[in-house]
């Protein structure tokens, strides 16, 4: 039988080396810019581990407890719609569509912007710090209320949105993998939700440190912050369309025999 101890550890840590698999790093790369800064970038990360948790915990919970069985079809399906969205991820980037719609949707005052003083606008001195504003502790502080409220619904949505659908793709793999270990049912559906909390923390910890070079020196990486947009459009849709053609084709998806395994 396995501790419980055992199952705290090994839930969280593998949660957060899940966080770092190829294709979850690209498509929140391509939502991460340094206008976001490192307070906001960690919040996106999270985000997006919230959606990831959700779906691999309804759906792996379901698999365990009620032995709910995924026809290869099915599966493939899943992991075809990561495929699809990595590739749109990646078009919209390189075309400047999900610039243009954050800044049509973040454009005027927000609801936050009317409670508080000019001087204190949230997307003022989230964009414009001085350096003053930097060196001051208790500024910093104020800075990252601001920008946890200034976030914004659509730069909410869009993290949770992708998560939910990595979800799908790798919420029966890690529910077989529990249930090989694992004997006592809520035990493994508590591994799930600590494997989630692991997910959560890996991918804050990614979103940040891709964002802190351009957060601290923003005028040094202005160019770098093109190029890394660019290049993580590229890599998104590169991968997105061996993704979507490994699923249709390779294990034939769009064949009479699919063929799929969870992994």
């Amino acid at each position: 039988m396995i501790s419980f101890l055992t199952i705290v550890f090994v839930g969280f840590f593998l949660g957060m080396r899940h966080a770092t698999d190829p294709d979850h790093v690209i498509a929140v790369t391509t939502i991460v810019t340094r206008k976001n800064g490192t307070a906001r970038a960690g919040l996106i990360g999270a985000l997006w581990g919230l959606g990831h948790t959700f779906t691999i915990f309804v759906v792996g919970s379901a698999i365990i407890l009620f032995k709910v069985a995924i026809p290869p079809r099915l599966g493939l399906s899943m992991e075809f719609a990561v495929g699809l969205m990595l590739i749109l991820l990646g078009v919209l980037n390189l075309t400047g569509v999900l610039l243009w719609l954050q800044e049509r949707l973040l454009s005027g005052p927000s609801k936050f912007d009317l409670l508080l003083p000019d001087s204190a606008s949230p997307l003022r001195q989230a964009d414009y710090p001085s350096a003053e504003h930097r060196s001051d502790r208790t500024a910093q502080s104020t800075r990252l209320s601001k920008d946890l409220l200034g976030i914004g619904f659509y730069n909410a949505l869009r993290p949770i949105v992708i998560g939910l659908i990595h979800g799908l793709a790798g919420s029966a793999a890690v529910a077989l993998l529990v249930m090989t270990t694992i004997s006592n049912p809520w035990w493994a559906v508590a591994y799930l939700l600590l494997f989630g909390a692991g997910t959560v923390a890996g991918m804050m910890l990614i979103t940040s440190l891709i964002a802190m070079p351009f957060a601290y020196s923003p005028g040094r990486f202005s160019n770098w912050n093109r190029w890394i947009s660019v290049t993580s459009g590229l890599l998104s849709m590169g991968f997105g369309i061996f993704l979507s053609y490994k699923m249709g084709v390779v294990y034939g998806l769009f064949t009479d025999h699919p063929q799929w395994t969870p992994r």
